[in-house]
């Protein structure tokens, strides 16, 4: 099976990442490990890799110089792509998957600090200078991806130029996304923090389906089931969202976003504002 290639888009739209983002899914995580992956056996060509709107974003002539090292893969959900403190040996530029960055405690507790879906990729610590990387990454939900060998990564990286501004750029949103979860994990109520997590979900994938339990995101957030159940309660009360076996609904996605809190607008406003991303024709 071949990866499966982005929509098509009106020429002269002007977008951005986050503006062309759009989902979790979810059940109780599952350990897998890399070696578990099923590898596609297509050649990766620029349509598909424009899946990928970090991808999408490098200029035409960078792209085609990547493709050829680009391999596309299944990320099942809960395979962990590296544990805190592992070695990097890829980076990973999801399509239609997303992937939660978890810090994770001396007592093996943990909660997410980010998200990362297709306007982005896993694995910045690598370019920043670290030899491994102090977060946890788990697929959250299933999906494909494209990975890049490491040492390939830091040779594009060191050329300099488009690709290392991209990149920085990027980090840069993901840092503030990484900070304005802290302050909301500290200073929100659990209501407003799980529709800001639905929000940043669903703008990473297609439709308004989440296939996610409650545990699942009560471990993402870092608090207890019971808190999760009464937020959503509520929240379905209300007609926003639908819930039953692990399927999320969201029905009235403009009243999630009056409910939640300053800060998933103020990370979707700096990827915006980083990572401009050119019409396709």
């Amino acid at each position: 099976m071949a990866c499966r290639a982005p929509q098509p888009t009106a020429p002269g739209t002007k977008r951005t990442i986050l503006s062309r983002l759009r989902s979790p899914l979810g059940c109780s995580p599952v350990r897998w490990t890399i070696a578990f992956f099923r590898r596609e056996a297509s050649v990766v060509t620029a349509y598909h890799a424009r899946g990928n709107l970090l991808l999408a974003a490098l200029p035409e002539h960078e792209l085609a110089h990547w493709l050829p090292d680009l391999e596309c893969i299944e990320m099942p959900l809960g395979a962990v792509l590296y544990e805190s403190g592992g070695h990097l040996s890829h980076v990973y530029f999801p399509i239609s998957s997303i992937v939660s960055l978890l810090y994770v405690l001396a007592d093996g507790g943990s909660a997410e600090i980010a998200v990362v879906g297709k306007e982005g990729l896993i694995g910045v610590s690598l370019f920043m200078g670290g030899q491994t990387t102090p977060s946890r990454a788990v697929v959250q939900s299933a999906g494909q991806a494209l990975r890049l060998k490491a040492h390939l990564m830091m040779t594009e990286f060191n050329r300099a130029g488009d690709v290392m501004h991209l990149l920085l750029r990027y980090t840069q949103a993901l840092l503030t996304q990484m900070s304005q979860t802290a302050v909301c994990n500290r200073h929100h109520s659990l209501e407003q923090q799980l529709c800001r997590w639905l929000l940043m979900s669903l703008d990473r994938l297609d439709g308004n389906d989440l296939m996610m339990t409650q545990e699942l995101i009560a471990n993402m957030l870092g608090v207890r089931r019971e808190g999760v159940t009464e937020a959503a309660g509520r929240l379905q009360k209300a007609g926003l969202i639908q819930y039953r076996r692990g399927h999320i609904t969201v029905h009235d996605r403009v009243a999630i976003e009056q409910r939640t809190c300053e800060c998933y607008a103020v990370v979707k406003r700096e990827y915006d504002r980083l990572l401009p991303i050119p019409a396709s024709d």
